[in-house]
């Protein structure tokens, strides 16, 4: 039972009382109040005037000054202090490695369009990287779109998607007013080469980098933040932006683009490359949109591999119809 003076000291001036100190005083008349309980169950009312006694002699729980702000609080408002402390760090670290994200993949632009880096190798390992990083700060396959219960739904969506893209390239290689838009210079390709183009170095050397990137990890990094329609708009703004390199070399490239812009003058590659990044960030946002409904990456690589691996091979057909 506590004594006359631990009374007074908890009705006088605020202390500081260390960690395990402060736990002592808060539970010692709780421990002691519980053991003569016990006892009173046994013993009838003298046990239970003890323990009414004991109650009413036992120590308010001391208040603690906050090393940090020097605000006295309770034991359990030192605790609630503690995790907003630990949120608001928590919070400031997701965020850090979502800027790490977005700056490792301006980095991995550069060293493809400006150095000269080979995707063959830079998208496998740049994807390898981004996902063990992803999985390190604490993703988790669903937040990626890589669970596997979601695989079959994602495969079928991408399929779904591959028809219908095949079916629009098919109609605009056939009506000589849209024809020559396939007419890339890039994929001008004997069947042999279009194969392997559009079903390894696009596969591996694009796709896989640009999917795991845009529509799995910094899409899990920025739904730690953001609303999900938030997620969509800020992850294709991205994607679009990443396309500024390309779209400097399809002005000459591409003769509808470069017939389109012809009359522009020194602001043609301007209007190329704003074409460029508004097309695919509306892309973008149809890929995240596809993914997000069916909850897996698949569906959004289908899109992605229709797009440009199709385009090459009806490219292929479309140059035959022009000879």
């Amino acid at each position: 039972m506590g004594s006359s003076s631990d009374g007074g000291d908890a009705g006088g001036a605020v202390k500081h009382v260390p960690d395990a100190a402060a736990e002592t005083v808060v539970t010692a008349g709780i421990d002691e109040a519980a053991a003569h309980a016990t006892h009173g169950w046994r013993t009838g009312w003298r046990g239970k005037m003890v323990v009414m006694s004991s109650l009413l002699a036992s120590p308010a729980p001391a208040a603690v000054v906050s090393p940090t702000d020097g605000i006295a609080m309770s034991s359990p408002d030192r605790v609630r202090h503690r995790r907003l402390a630990l949120i608001a760090r928590g919070k400031r670290a997701r965020l850090a490695a979502t800027v790490a994200v977005v700056f490792a993949l301006a980095g991995v632009n550069v060293a493809n369009h400006l150095l000269g880096w080979d995707t063959m190798w830079l998208g496998p390992l740049g994807a390898v990287a981004l996902l063990g990083f992803a999985r390190w700060q604490g993703l988790t396959w669903n937040q990626l779109g890589l669970a596997r219960h979601t695989h079959a739904r994602g495969i079928r969506w991408g399929l779904g998607v591959i028809a219908v893209v095949g079916l629009v390239y098919l109609v605009g290689i056939l009506l000589p007013a849209t024809r020559t838009a396939f007419l890339d210079a890039r994929y001008h390709l004997p069947p042999a080469g279009a194969l392997l183009t559009a079903f390894v170095m696009i596969p591996v050397g694009t796709i896989l980098l640009e999917e795991v990137a845009f529509r799995s990890v910094l899409w899990g990094f920025l739904s730690r933040h953001a609303r999900m329609w938030q997620v969509l708009v800020a992850s294709s703004l991205l994607f679009g932006l990443w396309h500024v390199f390309p779209a400097m070399a399809s002005a000459t490239g591409n003769e509808a683009i470069g017939s389109a812009v012809a009359g522009l003058g020194p602001f043609a590659k301007v209007a190329v490359v704003g074409g460029t990044v508004l097309f695919t960030a509306l892309g973008g946002v149809l890929a995240g949109e596809l993914r997000r409904r069916s909850g897996s990456l698949f569906a959004s690589v289908g899109m992605h591999w229709a797009t440009n691996s199709l385009g090459v091979l009806f490219g292929v057909l479309a140059w035959r119809l022009a000879a």
